[in-house]
């Protein structure tokens, strides 16, 4: 795992013990609000940033061949939004959503818990620990690429625009449909091909800089297909917004400095909020050579 995420920030995980029922019964429910029509669907919308959305992704001009629902995950925390997705059939949607949500997470923790041991973290739990915060900052995507037209796919249209994810890990599944491409370091694009009963991990920003730079936040696309509809579900585990987001001090050499400028996940969320997808988001926080001394 450390390997993957030190060459590519990315990896699959199999034998994940995540039942497959939850995982059908999610994607039949989240097809079920993707096929109501666009006016029922608009009343879950515009997001804030929970809520319905449709081709727009933020608030800075970024499109893409997609609508999406993205549910708060922590029920600290109110959103009218998210309760809006749920009035259909509330009883159905939501357990749906929250077994999926409670059986990843586990597996999340005890992804993050073994990368721990391979780098030999002290303690194991010093990233896990972070999601299994009451007051974790996470969130569950539903993304739906419907099928592109062939004349619109001609343009180089995308479902969605490379970017980096910018919390510790994203955990995603889609189904049998292809799309997803990661860019290597290199700069080239490949193809990673589907799998509906497996798992991709992505390094997000936040583990890129608690690790200092050791492990790689991965940039990644959705490119559209002409032919099926491509259904993704994804846990992005973030930390407590008052969280500092610091490299681990059992990770850093004795005169090793950290490459990053110490702020807050809710400094750093505002700031990607700010931005256009394909930035570089960590630059701002890099210390210039002139502050690196």
């Amino acid at each position: 795992m450390v390997k993957a995420c030190e060459e590519y920030g990315f990896f699959k995980v199999v034998n994940h013990r995540v039942p497959m029922e939850f995982i059908t019964r999610l994607e039949s429910e989240a097809l079920g609000f993707f096929n109501l029509s666009q006016s029922e669907k608009d009343k879950a919308g515009p997001p804030d940033p929970f809520g319905y959305g449709n081709k727009r992704i933020g608030s800075n001009d970024d499109l893409g061949w997609i609508e999406y629902l993205l549910l708060n995950t922590n029920p600290q925390v109110l959103s009218l939004k998210t309760l809006t997705v749920f009035r259909e059939n509330p009883e159905i949607f939501r357990s749906a959503v929250n077994d999926y949500i409670q059986a990843v997470k586990t597996m999340a923790y005890e992804v993050l818990e073994l990368i721990a041991d391979g780098l030999k973290i002290e303690p194991r739990d010093a990233l896990s620990k972070l999601l299994r915060d009451e007051n974790n900052d996470s969130c569950f995507r539903l993304n739906h690429y419907p099928p592109c037209p062939e004349a619109l796919s001609g343009r180089n249209l995308v479902g969605f625009g490379e970017h980096t994810d910018p919390q510790i890990i994203s955990v995603l599944r889609s189904n049998n449909t292809s799309g997803l491409q990661i860019c290597l370091k290199d700069g080239t694009w490949v193809s990673v091909p589907p799998d509906e009963t497996s798992f991709f991990i992505n390094v997000g920003d936040v583990l890129q800089v608690m690790t200092n730079g050791r492990l790689k936040s991965v940039k990644h696309r959705v490119l559209t297909n002409t032919q099926k509809s491509r259904v993704s579900m994804i846990y992005f585990g973030g930390p407590p917004l008052s969280e500092k987001i610091v490299p681990l001090t059992s990770l850093m050499g004795k005169q090793e400095e950290s490459f990053y400028k110490e702020f807050t996940w809710s400094e750093y969320k505002t700031s990607t909020y700010k931005s256009r997808l394909a930035d570089n988001r960590l630059g701002l926080f890099e210390k210039t050579p002139s502050t690196n001394q």
